[in-house]
């Protein structure tokens, strides 16, 4: 899915002076690395097929890799790869021809990514990034098992799907085995958008109905369909964007929405508010199509929807002749760790009736595809009109499905989400301790969100603070991004090769920064009080959520324990003379 753009009169004041974040530059997803580090390579998967020695590659040695092969990647080394144009003529020719609402991150200095190999990112000069925010190289960057996959049926036959193949009923047959029995029929499409525009055609089709609930703040595409029914988007074209037939519920979100974590039952609370909305639409003589929603909301500011909602969502749905459509687009294929889908951390009792799946499916690939049952895709042939897609399920795009599911599988990248997500949960809510500014620690898998807050007990979101860290971590080449309804949440969606290494260096520098940023605006000093209310926190051993998904499910939040000793007096130091945003 797309990122959200932002006027410059919607950019904070940066918090700290002689910050050189440029105006104009709030926008969600920007992120930052580092430089020069040891072991700064380590956890990078991939070779011949599924990794083997630690060795360098050659001939750069810029890259440690477990490739054997070693040749299956070349390794380049900053001046292996001969650039067409430099930087600025880049930059210049972007100006010129490319629209001016396509933004780019960092707009003072943007980065010129040339190459990356598994979690890391090397612009023109050589330098590395951690990337902690590219869900879209779901098994790294570059792997080299899904690239031979490509090359080899490139080599042989790419078509469209009108031709008999077997790549396409294969891949049909593996991705459903993934998935609750009856969700079995497959339409395979280019991108997350086409695939959420056409699951909005499917739920119309089925019994005729039009209007769509939709949550707060979500976003689900950049076709018109999608922008009509995506707060996130439609909001920013003033009050009256929002279509008719197009109806909001409140998010699920137990930590800024209408329901908190104080709520006896927030999830059934939630839902009642859907049902709010389909009996005043029932009364206006509308008819409801379909819910949909993220099955956890990422642009939304990584909410984790509370255990049940769904199900009582969907009860009340397909009373009124609605489907429930789950977005997988951003957190599917493992993302969460114990489970494949996120919808699964709801529990075995609640199945979708379409699923949507994009940007990991094809580790970069474009592809995607909408999976539904098997009545409502007779419904949606009943109609006579032919449904086709020249690029959908080609060879191709199956074959890199193939090789992706491969080596989700056996590099058992579900098992490392829960293992390395649990222990970034945990270094985050020590970071939550120490500091002022971070008020919630929300994750499950590597899917993670820290909410920064300037005030613990009133939330009030942090949103300069937000954008000076990225910019921040960007100076120590950590590539993280800021997203949510205030921009105030730092996201966390990295491949999922990421490594322990790589959360405990990520955190430690967002830490020092941290400290850094509170003194320097005497954050620290204002919320020098505590008390000794014990803070709650929901870890792998104390948890509300269901079997199966309590292993890697954390919600630490800051106001609800009202605990505001998280005062770091220990001073941390950055490679860094003066803080800037």
């Amino acid at each position: 899915m797309g990122m959200g753009e932002r006027s410059e009169r919607d950019v904070p004041s940066c918090p700290v002076p002689s910050c050189p974040v440029p105006a104009g530059q709030a926008g969600g997803r920007e992120g930052g690395g580092r430089r020069g580090l040891p072991g700064a390579g380590a956890g990078i998967r991939g070779g011949e097929p599924f990794g083997g020695s630690d060795g360098r590659c050659s001939p750069c040695r810029a890259v440690p890799c477990r490739a054997v092969p070693c040749r299956a990647v070349p390794c380049l080394s900053a001046g292996g790869m001969e650039e067409l144009y430099s930087k600025a003529e880049t930059l210049a020719l972007r100006r010129k021809h490319i629209g001016p609402s396509c933004k780019v991150f960092y707009a003072k200095d943007p980065l010129k990514i040339v190459r990356a190999q598994g979690q890391y990112m090397f612009d023109e000069k050589g330098e590395k990034y951690l990337d902690c925010i590219n869900n879209v190289a779901h098994v790294g960057h570059s792997h080299p098992y899904v690239i031979k996959a490509a090359t080899k049926q490139m080599e042989l036959l790419n078509t469209n799907s009108r031709f008999l193949h077997d790549n396409l009923v294969q891949y049909a047959q593996r991705l459903t085995a993934t998935l609750p029995e009856k969700l079995s029929v497959c339409y395979f499409v280019n991108s997350g958008s086409e695939a959420n525009d056409l699951a909005l055609r499917l739920a119309r089709q089925y019994r005729g109905h039009q209007d769509v609930i939709t949550l707060e703040n979500a976003y689900h595409g950049h076709v018109t369909s999608l922008i009509d029914i995506s707060p996130y988007k439609f909001n920013q074209l003033g009050k009256d964007s929002k279509k008719e037939y197009v109806h909001v519920a409140p998010s699920p979100d137990i930590y800024r929405g209408k329901y908190r974590e104080d709520h006896p039952d927030p999830a059934s609370a939630y839902a009642e508010e859907v049902k709010k909305i389909i009996e005043e639409t029932q009364k206006n003589g509308r008819k409801i199509a379909a819910f949909i929603a993220e099955s956890m909301q990422s642009c939304g500011g990584q909410v984790i929807p509370p255990v049940g909602y769904f199900q009582k969502v969907a009860e009340y749905v397909r009373a009124a002749g609605g489907v429930f459509i789950a977005d997988e687009v951003q957190v599917g294929f493992g993302r969460v760790g114990k489970h494949f889908w996120a919808f699964q951390l709801q529990g075995e009792d609640f199945v979708p009736d379409i699923v949507t799946m994009g940007k990991p499916i094809g580790n970069g690939h474009p592809m995607s595809c909408v999976v539904t049952t098997r009545e409502i895709a007779e419904g949606f042939g009943a109609s006579g009109l032919e449904y086709f897609n020249t690029f959908g399920g080609n060879p191709v795009s199956c074959a890199i499905g193939l090789a992706v599911l491969d080596v989700i599988e056996k590099e058992d990248l579900q098992g490392n989400a829960t293992r390395v997500g649990n222990y970034l949960l945990e270094l985050l809510a020590e970071q939550k301790e120490k500091h002022p500014l971070v008020g919630d620690i929300r994750g499950v898998g590597l899917f993670v969100g820290v909410d920064l807050v300037k005030d613990k007990q009133k939330r009030t979101p942090a949103t300069a603070e937000a954008l000076h860290l990225i910019y921040k971590l960007k100076e120590h080449q950590i590539l993280l991004s800021a997203d949510g309804p205030y921009r105030n949440i730092l996201k966390f969606k990295p491949p999922m090769c990421f490594t322990m290494e790589d959360a405990k260096h990520a955190v430690e520098t967002l830490d020092a920064l941290l400290t850094e940023l509170e003194e320097a605006t005497g954050m620290k000093t204002e919320n020098n009080a505590s008390t000794n209310v014990p803070c709650k926190r929901k870890t792998t051993e104390e948890s509300s959520q269901p079997e199966g998904a309590s292993e890697s499910i954390g919600h630490v939040n800051g106001a609800a324990c009202r605990q505001e000793n998280g005062i770091y007096s220990k001073k941390r130091s950055v490679p860094s003379k003066r803080i800037r945003t």
